[in-house]
């Protein structure tokens, strides 16, 4: 039997990769669901809920797939910051994180339609950052692109000089907990026996 590839509904680089360093066989399948940052829900909810909306939208078209949704967030005190529309709300974030220790949720939904597994879960990090000044928030922003990450900035590239600790998976801040994740794939993949 040919093994069906796992369809990542994200267009993230950094899934994309994180599942290529884990020798992952999978496809990228790009949901582009329209997140509503509006929604009033709790941010670990609020993960869960975006997650499992892409995985749904792309699992119609693929039901004989397991199918990965996921959706990152940063939290500071209580307030989800994701993706910065523009320079200063990159700006406005990097400097609230400042000196702060802060959450990042990222939501996990696997949805396989064909045996009716219908999985949805999120996983925290906390990360503690240096203080920054105003120069070297520029000169990050300036150096890496800040716009299509949550909370605008990368742990893996330049902005790692500027945590100093991290509590829990670091692969759940740049947007997928391997463990977790490769944990309930595998129990998912048994039924494919």
């Amino acid at each position: 039997m040919i093994e069906r590839p796992l369809v990542l509904a994200s267009s993230s680089p950094r899934r994309k990769d994180l599942l290529n360093q884990i020798g992952m066989n999978f496809i990228v399948v790009p949901s582009n669901v329209d997140e509503n940052f509006n929604l009033s829900l709790p941010p670990n909810a609020f993960t869960e809920h975006w997650a499992r909306e892409k995985a749904k939208h792309i699992a119609k078209r693929y039901p004989d797939n397991i199918v990965l949704g996921a959706d990152t967030v940063v939290i500071l005190e209580n307030k989800i910051l994701g993706k910065p529309k523009d320079t200063e709300e990159s700006f406005n974030m990097l400097s609230s994180l400042s000196g702060k220790t802060h959450e990042v949720i990222t939501g996990l939904s696997i949805i396989y339609k064909k045996e009716n597994i219908d999985i949805t879960f999120n996983q925290k990090t906390y990360v503690s950052i240096k203080t920054l000044s105003n120069d070297k928030i520029y000169d990050y922003m300036n150096t890496y692109n800040p716009f299509d990450k949550a909370g605008s900035y990368g742990i893996q590239d330049g902005f790692s000089v500027y945590i100093n600790k991290i509590e829990g998976c670091f692969f759940n801040v740049m947007g997928l907990p391997l463990s977790t994740f490769k944990e309930y794939y595998d129990s998912i993949k048994r039924f494919d026996i």
